[in-house]
Order: structure tokens, then C-alpha cells, then sequence
């Protein structure tokens, strides 16, 4: 089957949404600059922006964590548009607002950010019956990944052509303008999508998860990979620079990175969707973990390829594969709030991979790799014994029609534009 042939097998809404996020995304490139932004025409200090990309980094992360519990609760719908207003208005008053303000608007436009990202996970989930989400969620991130190889040389340009302050107005204004496609796109009344998934009587969020020990262990792991994965924004460029390789040659690994996703993973979403998705989460943490030991020898161009290669082969397999789980383990009155967890995790290593690794970089360069290679080791290994508390767990939940998209979804105007 053509690339083409997998694309039309993914229902309406999601393609709709994956475009979406690509149009989104295309503008979104602010947090790639913040940290020039904030040092360069606001003249803060480097303490003082980094508290400020700090507190708006745990925002982030907070919004993907608790965005999953109001749209179970209001809506995913509901929550993605009001995340998406609330984010683009705050992103594009930035640039005219006082510094003090920013230690709280900037949070609040991140945390707005993580909401919507939590929801537009959720509205994949309860838009695909079980079975078919892997495709799904790859289609949704190669319109993301596709958005960010555009975003920051068109950033590059608006800044150098303009300012860095019409950054956050276009990404603003964007933000907005995704807000009114997704009203456009997305059915307003009757269906999963707007539906609140309160059910009365049902078990509590914990309960739930110590049902389901597999999911437990998952989060878990994704927890601990992430930390080591977020590593290649982080600390490796830094370690490459020492050892004699320059931001361009940084740049052509994080392109091999981004270009073999584009290519890669819906097809492998597409081969591997039979397969059981421990087993594959779990050999993509183990190949995550193989890249990084391959730095242990040294720092060779080629090591350095190599890495790039098994981080990207373990992403293409782990990433989608554990999103669809997730998802498909969620029972319907918690499929939010099981996208925020798994969200939270995934985002995670975005606040705590500099700290963490830079700390340990900077007290025992040669113990980070090996750290990393030992932990994302120990996570995948962690995921494939996992497979054995699958018999404990309730069965599979109970698989909802496809929605109905041709008669309840518009077709989007020619309108544009999220952890």
C-alpha cells in the first residue's frame, strides 16, 4: 500500500487534524528563539531568561499533565479551543508587555500550549476505534515533525527581516487562527469530540491505572527515556563542539533525524500495526539506549552518525506505538486524562534533561553516556517484561464505532494554523 493508501485509511477528522497541526506548527517557533529573544532586545540576563524559559517550561509541562482531566471533564473540544485562544492571545501581547509580566504570561501561554496539546491527542484517540491508532498518531506527528523542518528558517527570516517581536505576534495570531479551524473542523455537538466523559459511578483515575500495571510501567519508562532522549538538545551539541564538530555539522544530524521520521514513520506504523506494541516500545527504548552507548567509544563523526541513526530508529518505533497503547489500554470515561499522563511523561525530559544532564556533564563528562545508555536500556527492559502483567489487566475496552466524519465534519475553510 502507497503512502497515499495509508493516509485515506486514517479517518477525516485526524487528517484534518494533522493538518492542522502542521499549519500550526509552521508558525510556532518562538521557543526555539525565546532564549536569543529574551538575552538580545529585552536585555535580560542570562539568569533571568533562564528562569523565565524555566517557569515556562514547567507550564508546558503542567498544561500536558492536567489538560486530559478538564477535557474529560468539559470536553476535548472545548479544551483544545479554549487552550488555543488562550495561548494565542497571551503569545501575541508578549512582545508589548513589561518584563515582570512575563514571568507570568509566558507560563500561561506554555501551560495553554500543553492543554492543547493533551486534547488534540485525546480527540485523535476517541476518533479512531482501537486497532487503527498507530497510523493515526504517526500521521498527526509527521505533521508536526514536517511543521518544525519550515518553522525555524522561516523564523531565521521574519526575525532578521523584521524583529524577534513579530515572532510571538505570528505565532500568536497563528495560534488564533487555529483555534477557528479547528471550530470549523471539529463536529460542535453530539459526538465524542464535545461530549464531557463523566460517567457516574465510574472508578477513579488511580484505580484505573492499578488496573492496568502495563500502563503503569510504560509511563514509567517514557518518564526516564525522555530524560535521555531530550540529551541530543542538550548536552550533545555541547559534547560535539568540544571534540571538534561545529553547529552545522549538529545541524545535519538533528536534519537525518527529522528527515528519516518524515520518511519512516507512518509506513513503519503502518507494517508494524499487527504486532504487539510492548514488544516494539520496548526494542525502541533499547535503541534509544544503544545511540547513546555509541558515544561511549568516542566522538568520531561516525559515532556520531550512528547515534543519530539508533535514536531515530528507536523514536520511529517507540513514540507512536506507546501513544496508541495508551490510548487503546484508556477506558472511555479516562481516555483524556491517560493522554495527559502519557503527554506529561513524553514532555518531561524538556525541563529536566538540560538540568540534569548538564550537572552530571559538568561533574563527570564521561559518566553521561553511559548513564544514558543504562537508563533508556533499563526502561525498555522494564517495557518488554511488562508484557507479562497484560494478563492481569481488564480486557480490551470496548471499541466505539468510527465517527461518522463525512456527515458531521466541514470540510476547513482556507483558513491556517502546538510539547
Amino acid at each position: 500500500m502507497g503512502l497515499f493508501g495509508m493516509v485515506r485509511d486514517v479517518p477525516r477528522t485526524v487528517r484534518l487534524l494533522a493538518l492542522g497541526s502542521f499549519l500550526n506548527g509552521v508558525v510556532s517557533f518562538t521557543f526555539v528563539y525565546l532564549f536569543v529573544y529574551l538575552t538580545g532586545p529585552r536585555g535580560l540576563t542570562v539568569p533571568q531568561a533562564g528562569v523565565i524559559a524555566g517557569v515556562g517550561g514547567i507550564g508546558l509541562v503542567a498544561g500536558n499533565f492536567t489538560g486530559g482531566w478538564f477535557g474529560d471533564h468539559y470536553g476535548h473540544r472545548r479544551m483544545l479551543l479554549t487552550g488555543a485562544l488562550v495561548g494565542g492571545a497571551a503569545l501575541a501581547t508578549l512582545p508589548v508587555l513589561p518584563v515582570a509580566a512575563m514571568y507570568g504570561v509566558l507560563p500561561l501561554a506554555q501551560y495553554a500550549a500543553g492543554v492543547v496539546r493533551a486534547a488534540n491527542a485525546a480527540l485523535v484517540a476517541v476518533s479512531v476505534p482501537e486497532g487503527g491508532r498507530r497510523q493515526s498518531f504517526a500521521l498527526v506527528r509527521a505533521g508536526g515533525n514536517a511543521a518544525f523542518a519550515v518553522g525555524p528558517p522561516l523564523g531565521a527570516l521574519v526575525a532578521a527581516r523584521f524583529s524577534y517581536d513579530w515572532l510571538f505576534v505570528a505565532d500568536g495570531l497563528g495560534t488564533l487562527l487555529f483555534a477557528g479551524y479547528a471550530a470549523m473542523v471539529l463536529p460542535a455537538h453530539g459526538t465524542a469530540h464535545s461530549r464531557p466523559a463523566r460517567e457516574p459511578g465510574a472508578p477513579g483515575l488511580l484505580r484505573e491505572l492499578r488496573a492496568r500495571p502495563a500502563v503503569l510501567v510504560l509511563l514509567a519508562a517514557i518518564l526516564c527515556v525522555d530524560l535521555v532522549y531530550r540529551q541530543q538538545y542538550s548536552t550533545l551539541p555541547v559534547f560535539l563542539s568540544e571534540h571538534g564538530h561545529g553547529a552545522q555539522f549538529y545541524g545535519w544530524l538533528l536534519a537525518i533525524n527529522g528527515g528519516l521520521i518524515l520518511l519512516l514513520e507512518l509506513p513503519a506504523a503502518h507494517a508494524l500495526r499487527r504486532r504487539e506494541p510492548l514488544g516494539i516500545v520496548g526494542t525502541g527504548l533499547l535503541l534509544v539506549g544503544l545511540g547513546y552507548a555509541v558515544l561511549v567509544p568516542g566522538a568520531g563523526a561516525l559515532f556520531a552518525v550512528t547515534m543519530m541513526a539508533a535514536l531515530t530508529a528507536g523514536e520511529i518505533l517507540y513514540k507512536t506505538t506507546a501513544t496508541a497503547y495508551v490510548a487503546d489500554r484508556a477506558p472511555d470515561h479516562a481516555q483524556g486524562r491517560f493522554q495527559s499522563l502519557y503527554a506529561g511523561a513524553s514532555i518531561s525530559g524538556q525541563v529536566l534533561a538540560p538540568p540534569l544532564g548538564g550537572a552530571l556533564y559538568a561533574a563527570a563528562p564521561g559518566l553521561l553516556w553511559p548513564a544514558c545508555a543504562v537508563l533508556a536500556g533499563g526502561a525498555g527492559a522494564a517495557v518488554l517484561a511488562a508484557r507479562r502483567l497484560r494478563a492481569a489487566e481488564p480486557g480490551p475496552v470496548a471499541v466505539r464505532p468510527p465517527v461518522r466524519e463525512e456527515a458531521s465534519a466541514p470540510a476547513p475553510g482556507r483558513q491556517a494554523r502546538s510539547g
